[in-house]
C-alpha cells in the first residue's frame, strides 16, 4: 500500500469520525440516547480522560484535572506524531500491506480523538442540559487543548445476573458491553487487533526477487 492510498484511507476515517461527532454534538444533549436496536444505542457521552473514562488525575492525585487534561493532550500529540513517522517509514520501505493498513487506521483514530481534545473546547459550548452550538458567540466550553472526546456508540448486548457458581462475581449484576466509544476508537482497536492477530504476516519481510546470474548476463549482452 502506497502512502497516497494510506492517506486516502486516513481521510475517509477522519471524515466519518468527525461528521458523526459533530452531528451528535449539535443534535444531542449530554447523556441523551436513542435505541436503534435492542443491542445498539446512540448514546452521547464525553470522555475527559483516557480509556474507560479514567483521568490522569485519578492516578496521580497531586495533579489537578486541568493540568492532567493538558498533559494527556500533549502526550497524545507526541504519540500521534510518532505514529505518523512510523507510517511514512513503513510505506517508504514498502513493508507488508497489512502493517501499513494497520498503522494507517491507528493513526487516523488517534488523530480523530486528538482533534476533539485540541479544538472541541473552543468550537462548541457545553452540552449539559442543552444541545451544543457550533462556534457559539459567547465562546466554547473550554480552552484549546482542553476539549472532551465525543463518544456515541453503545452496544448493551446482554444484561443480567451472573451465575452463583462463578467466583467473586457470582450473583452480581453484569452488562456486556458497557463502554461507549466512537469511530476513532474502532479504528485504533481494529489496527491494534490486526497487529496482534496477524503479527507474523504484518512484520514479515517481503522477499526480494533476484535475477539469476545467467539471465542477468543475457540481458546485458
Amino acid at each position: 500500500m502506497s502512502l497516497k492510498k494510506a492517506s486516502i484511507l486516513i481521510f475517509i476515517i477522519l471524515l466519518v469520525d468527525q461528521l458523526s461527532k459533530i452531528y451528535i454534538k449539535t443534535h444531542f444533549q449530554l447523556h441523551e440516547d436513542v435505541s436503534v436496536f435492542s443491542w445498539f444505542k446512540i448514546a452521547f457521552v464525553e470522555n475527559d480522560g483516557m480509556a474507560w473514562g479514567t483521568k490522569l488525575s485519578d492516578v496521580f492525585t497531586f495533579i489537578s484535572d486541568k493540568s492532567a487534561k493538558l498533559i494527556l493532550t500533549l502526550f497524545r500529540i507526541v504519540a500521534v506524531t510518532g505514529i505518523a513517522f512510523w507510517l511514512v517509514d513503513v510505506t517508504k520501505k514498502k513493508k507488508s500491506k497489512i502493517l501499513i493498513f494497520a498503522v494507517a487506521i491507528i493513526f487516523a483514530g488517534a488523530l480523530g480523538n486528538i482533534l476533539d481534545s485540541v479544538f472541541y473546547g473552543i468550537l462548541f459550548d457545553d452540552s449539559n442540559l442543552q444541545v451544543a452550538t457550533f462556534l457559539p458567540e459567547g465562546g466554547g466550553y473550554a480552552n484549546v487543548f482542553h476539549g472532551k472526546v465525543v463518544d456515541m456508540l453503545h452496544f448493551p448486548m446482554w444484561q443480567g445476573v451472573l451465575p452463583q457458581w462463578l467466583p467473586v462475581v457470582g450473583g452480581k449484576s453484569f452488562s456486556f458491553f458497557d463502554p461507549v466509544f466512537n469511530v476513532a476508537d474502532v479504528a485504533i482497536s481494529t489496527g491494534i487487533g490486526i497487529l496482534i492477530v496477524f503479527n507474523k504476516r504484518a512484520f514479515s519481510e517481503i522477499p526480494k526477487i533476484e535475477i539469476p546470474s545467467s539471465e542477468s548476463h543475457n540481458n546485458l549482452t
